[in-house]
C-alpha cells in the first residue's frame, strides 16, 4: 500500500480559516460488486478569499470532478489529495465521482461475507481519517457540515445511518439530513440486519446484529434496551442540552477494530458483544459501560467536536469517566469503578511509564499519524482518573454546572482546551487552570508512600509523593477483627492532601493493622504501603472488606512487581492465598490475566515457569472446587477459564472436550470448546483433523477463527509455516482480515513452543514492518501488539527491536508498538534478573 499524505495541523487550520463547508451530498451504490463500490459527491462550500486548497480522496478509480460545473483532470490526484487551484472567494459546488475499494482491516468501508450463511455486511469506520476511503471529504473535524446520503443496496438489506432512513422503492435508501457533525463521524451500515426496534422519549431507538446472531440478541434485547434507556434517562439530568440526533441505533458489526464507535444516532459495536457463550457478569457489566461510554459522546465528541486532534481526551476521558459514572448511578451495576481499578487503571499506568508516554492533552499533536497513536491508556484511563479527581477536588456539582456551559457555549461547534477550562472556571473559585496544569499537561505517574510513626496511644501517616501533582485521597484505616483472625474491619476514612501544607496531625488510637492511601481509588498515582500494612496485607488481604479497597492493594502488588519490588513468586503465592475467598469477579479475572500471562509468561524464567503454572492449575481447582455449589457461576466461568489455560497436561481437558461438559458444569459452549483445543494444540494433543471437525461443528465467523488460532498453535514446523505466510505473506488476494490476522498471530508464539518458533524471532522484525508498510495503521496495530514475540524475554530478541527502530522506518503505528512491546519487555528481563 503506498503511503498517503498525512493532515498536518498547520494544513488544517489553514483550511479551516479558508473554508465553509456546508453540505455533503453522497450517493453510495454497494451494488456494483464484491471489491468495489461507486461513490459520487456534491461538496457545497465557500471561500473566504481567492486561494488554493485540496480535498481527500482515496479512489480505485477517479472516474470525473468538476468544480462549479468545470471539469478539474483527475490525474492531478496525488496520493490522497486532489488540489484545487484558484479557487476564487465565494460559494462553490465540487463534484466528484469514484470507484472505492472495499476493506478487510476495519477501516474505511468494511465488508464481510458471514460464513454461517452466506450473506454479506458492510459498514463503515471513517476514524480519524478515513472518509476519504468511502467518499471525497475536507476531512478534519473543525470543517463540520450537514451530510445528506443516499444508498443503493440489495434488494433484501437494510441500511442504517446516523439519520432515520427510509427505502423508497428499487432498493434505495435515504438517511434524513444530519445537523452539523465533522467527516469522521458520518456512519452507514448495510447488510440483511436482524434488528430489535422500540421507541423511548419519542425518539426511534433499535439494536442490529448480522441474522446468524439473532437468537443472542434476542435474549440480552431486554438487557441492552434497559440499559440504553437507562442511560439515556439520566444523561438527561445531567446534561441541560437535550440528546441532540434524531434516532439511536446501536449496531453490532463483524471484525470491528476498537470496542464501538460514537456514530451520531448509530453507534458501531464489535460483535463479540452478542455473546454466543456463557460470560460472567462483569463481562456484561463490561459491555453494558461500553453503551453508556458511547452515548456520552452524543455529548461530549459529537454535538461538541475536538478542534484538532490534541485534544481527543476532551471525547475519550471524559466518555471514559462518564460510562463508568452513569452506569454505576442508573443500573444494577454498582461496582464499575471497581472493574476500572483493576482492569483499565493499569492499562493507563503501564502506558505512562512507557517511553512512549505523553500528557494526557499534548501541546504538539503535529498530524494525523501522530494523534492516531495517542488512542492508549493515557487519553482513556489516565484521563478519565484525572476527571475523577477533578470532581473530587471541585465537586460534582461546580463539575456538571462547567459541563453544561461548555455544551451551551459551543454546541455543534468545535472546542478546545482552553474553552473547556474556561466553562468550568465560569462554575467555580477553585483555579482549574492550574490544576491542568499539573494534571493534563504533564505525564509520568506520581508515588505516594506511606509512613507510619507509632506512639504510645497515637500514630502518625506522612505520605511522601515522588512526582509533581496535587492529589486529594481518602485514607481507609483498619484493625484486624479480634474475633476472625482473618477479617479486617475498617476504623474510619478520611480525607487528606497531598503534599500537605503543614506537618501531619497524630491520630488517636493504637496502631492500625492497614493503613490505606487513595483507599476509594479518587486518584492516579502508585501506592506503596508501609512496612507493617504490607506484611497485613500479604497474610490478609482477602480480609478486606471493600472490594475497591482490594483493588487498590491489587494494583499496589502489581506495580511492585513490576518495579521489582516484590518477587513475581511472592505474587504468585499471595493469589493462591487469597483468590479462592474473593467474591468479586472483576478482581479475579485481573489477578488472574496478570498471573498467567505477565508473572508466568514473562517475568519468570522459562526453568520457573512450570511450577508457576501448577500453583495457577491448583489455585483455580481451588475456585471450581470452592463453586460446585452453583452458586457463583461467572467465579465457576473463570476458574474453568483459567484451568484451560494454564494446563501443562492435556489429559483433564481432553476429556472435557470429549464428554463436553466440565465435571459438576459447565457445559462446554463454542467458547470453551475453541478454547480446550487451543491448549490441546499448544500441547501438542490435537490435530488437523480435529481442528477442521471442530470447524464443521461451528463454522461461524468465531468458529472460523478459533481454527486460525489452533492451526497457529500446532507445534509443528510446517504449520508454523504456514500461520506465518498467512500473517506475513506478499499476495493480496491471500490477504487475512483483521480479525483472522490476530487470531494468527494469537495462536503462533507460545512458551512452551519457543525451540520451535525461535528462527522466526528475527524474521518478525523485517516481516512486520513490511506488511505494516504494505497494509496500513490496522494490520500494524495487530502486528504490533499480536504478532510480536513478546515470550522471547532475552537480550538478543531486545536488540534486534532495537535495530529495526533505528534502521528499518516502520510506519507510525507499528514504530509506536515496537517501542512499547520492547519497553515491556526489557522491564521483564530486569524482573527476571532482579
Amino acid at each position: 500500500m503506498a503511503r498517503m499524505s498525512v493532515l498536518t495541523r498547520d494544513e488544517a487550520q489553514n483550511r479551516a480559516q479558508l473554508l465553509d463547508v456546508h453540505r455533503y451530498t453522497v450517493e453510495l451504490d454497494l451494488t456494483t460488486g464484491d471489491e468495489t463500490f461507486d461513490s459520487r459527491t456534491l461538496i457545497r462550500f465557500s471561500a473566504r478569499t481567492d486561494a488554493d486548497t485540496f480535498v481527500e480522496i482515496k479512489p480505485a478509480e477517479l472516474r470525473s470532478v468538476t468544480l462549479d460545473g468545470q471539469p478539474l483532470d483527475a490525474a492531478t490526484l496525488d496520493g490522497n489529495r486532489l488540489p484545487l487551484k484558484n479557487l476564487a472567494a465565494g460559494e462553490h459546488e465540487l463534484r466528484v465521482d469514484a470507484s472505492m475499494r472495499y476493506s478487510r482491516t476495519g477501516e474505511g468501508m468494511h465488508r464481510f461475507t458471514d460464513p454461517t450463511d452466506g450473506e454479506t455486511y458492510v459498514y463503515t469506520q471513517l476514524f480519524l481519517d478515513d472518509v476519504q476511503r468511502v467518499f471525497a471529504a475536507f476531512d478534519q473535524p473543525d470543517l463540520k457540515a450537514v451530510f445528506e446520503l443516499g444508498v443503493t443496496a440489495p434488494q433484501h438489506w437494510t441500511v442504517l445511518a446516523n439519520g432515520v432512513t427510509e427505502h423508497t422503492g428499487g432498493g434505495v435508501w435515504r438517511a434524513a439530513p444530519t445537523p452539523l457533525i465533522s467527516t469522521y463521524l458520518v456512519a452507514v451500515a448495510a447488510g440483511p440486519w436482524h434488528s430489535v426496534r422500540t421507541e423511548h422519549r419519542g425518539l426511534p431507538f433499535g439494536i442490529h446484529c448480522r441474522r446468524s446472531l439473532a437468537p443472542y440478541l434476542d435474549a440480552d434485547a431486554d438487557e441492552l434496551l434497559d440499559i440504553t434507556r437507562a442511560c439515556f434517562d439520566r444523561y438527561h439530568e445531567k446534561f441541560e442540552e437535550p440528546y441532540p440526533f434524531d434516532s439511536y441505533d446501536q449496531a453490532f458489526v463483524p471484525e470491528f477494530n476498537a470496542g464501538a464507535m460514537e456514530n451520531p444516532g448509530l453507534v458501531t459495536f464489535r460483535d463479540e458483544f452478542v455473546y454466543r457463550s456463557a460470560v460472567t457478569d462483569t463481562e456484561r457489566q463490561t459491555r453494558a459501560m461500553v453503551v453508556a461510554h458511547e452515548m456520552a459522546h452524543m455529548w461530549f465528541g459529537d454535538l461538541v467536536t475536538l478542534t484538532w486532534w490534541d485534544d481527543i481526551w476532551l471525547n475519550e476521558s471524559f466518555a471514559e469517566y462518564m460510562g463508568y459514572q452513569t452506569l454505576t448511578e442508573a443500573t444494577r451495576f454498582t461496582d464499575t469503578w471497581t472493574d476500572f481499578g483493576v482492569t483499565r487503571k493499569p492499562w493507563g499506568y503501564d502506558a505512562d511509564q512507557r517511553p512512549s508516554t505523553h500528557p494526557v492533552a499534548p501541546e504538539n499533536v503535529q498530524d494525523t499519524a501522530s494523534a492516531l497513536l495517542n488512542f492508549d491508556g493515557i487519553s482513556y484511563a489516565k484521563g478519565a482518573s484525572a476527571l475523577r479527581q477533578l470532581v473530587a477536588w471541585l465537586g460534582e456539582k461546580d463539575f456538571l454546572a462547567g459541563i453544561n456551559t461548555h455544551f451551551r457555549r459551543h454546541r455543534f461547534g468545535n472546542a478546545r482546551l482552553a474553552d473547556f477550562l474556561d466553562s468550568l472556571a465560569s462554575a467555580t473559585e477553585r483555579d482549574v487552570h492550574a490544576w491542568a496544569d499539573a494534571w493534563l499537561r504533564t505525564t509520568g505517574v506520581d508515588t505516594l508512600t506511606a509512613s507510619v510513626d507509632s506512639r504510645p496511644g497515637q500514630w502518625t501517616l506522612a505520605l511522601d509523593r515522588t512526582g509533581e501533582r496535587p492529589h486529594r485521597v481518602t485514607v481507609g484505616v483498619y484493625d484486624r477483627d479480634l474475633h476472625d483472625g482473618r477479617s479486617l474491619l475498617l476504623r474510619e476514612r478520611y480525607e487528606t492532601d497531598v503534599p500537605q501544607d503543614t506537618a501531619p496531625e497524630p491520630h488517636t488510637g493504637t496502631r492500625p493493622a492497614l493503613v490505606v492511601p487513595n483507599d476509594l481509588d479518587l486518584t492516579y498515582a502508585k501506592i506503596r504501603l508501609d512496612d507493617t500494612s504490607l506484611e497485613t496485607v500479604l497474610r490478609g488481604l482477602s480480609g478486606i472488606p471493600d472490594t475497591l479497597t482490594r483493588a487498590v492493594v491489587w494494583n499496589t502488588l502489581r506495580d511492585m512487581v513490576r518495579d521489582g519490588e516484590l518477587a513475581p513468586a511472592d505474587h504468585l503465592a499471595t493469589a493462591a492465598a487469597h483468590l479462592p475467598e474473593e467474591t468479586d469477579l472483576a478482581l479475579v479475572q485481573g489477578v488472574l490475566a496478570f498471573a498467567s500471562v505477565h508473572i508466568a509468561g514473562r517475568y519468570l524464567t522459562p526453568d520457573q515457569r512450570p511450577a508457576a503454572l501448577a500453583t495457577l492449575t491448583e489455585l483455580c481447582r481451588d475456585l471450581i472446587r470452592r463453586t460446585e455449589d452453583g452458586d457463583h457461576p461467572g467465579l465457576r466461568l473463570i476458574a474453568v477459564r483459567h484451568r484451560i489455560d494454564t494446563a501443562a497436561h492435556p489429559d483433564a481437558i481432553a476429556a472435557w472436550l470429549a464428554e463436553g461438559i466440565v465435571p459438576g458444569g459447565p457445559e462446554l459452549d463454542p467458547e470453551l470448546r475453541w478454547r480446550v483445543l487451543a491448549r490441546l494444540a499448544v500441547l501438542g494433543a490435537t490435530d488437523e483433523a480435529a481442528i477442521a471437525a471442530e470447524l464443521e461443528r461451528d463454522p461461524s465467523a468465531t468458529g472460523r477463527e478459533g481454527a486460525a488460532r489452533c492451526r497457529a498453535a500446532l507445534p509443528d514446523e510446517d504449520a508454523k509455516a504456514r500461520a506465518w505466510d498467512a500473517m506475513f505473506g506478499s499476495d493480496d488476494r491471500a490477504d487475512l482480515s483483521n480479525y483472522l490476522f490476530t487470531a494468527t498471530a494469537q495462536g503462533f508464539w507460545q512458551p512452551e513452543q519457543a525451540d520451535l518458533v525461535r528462527p522466526y524471532v528475527s524474521r518478525y522484525f523485517k516481516d512486520a514492518v513490511a506488511v505494516a508498510a504494505r497494509r496500513g495503521p490496522a494490520i500494524a496495530e495487530a502486528a504490533g501488539r499480536w504478532a510480536f514475540p513478546a515470550h522471547a524475554v532475552d537480550a538478543e530478541t531486545l536488540k534486534l527491536g532495537e535495530k529495526c527502530l533505528r534502521k528499518a522506518d516502520p510506519i507510525p503505528a507499528l514504530r509506536r508498538k515496537l517501542v512499547d512491546q520492547l519497553d515491556d519487555l526489557g522491564r521483564a528481563l530486569r524482573v527476571q534478573q532482579a
